[in-house]
């Protein structure tokens, strides 16, 4: 499936956010999820689909100063 993810085209096995993540290596619970600029709480990630051409924003957290 091809995906924007952070602005970066990608064409992944996916079929839903939370395997995106995984598939990503992202993880934690501090995570901010986006589809198509809709915000996608993390208890949702689960159940929520992915379709061709889907643009994610994921954002986590930095450390530092």
């Amino acid at each position: 499936m091809k995906l924007i993810v952070n602005g970066e085209a990608l064409d992944v096995a996916a079929e839903t956010l939370s395997e995106l993540l995984v598939l990503m290596e992202y993880e934690g619970d501090w995570l901010a999820t986006a589809i198509n600029d809709e915000l996608v709480h993390r208890e949702d990630r689960f159940d929520r689909s992915l379709n061709d051409n889907d643009k994610i924003e994921i954002l986590s957290p930095m450390q530092g100063g």
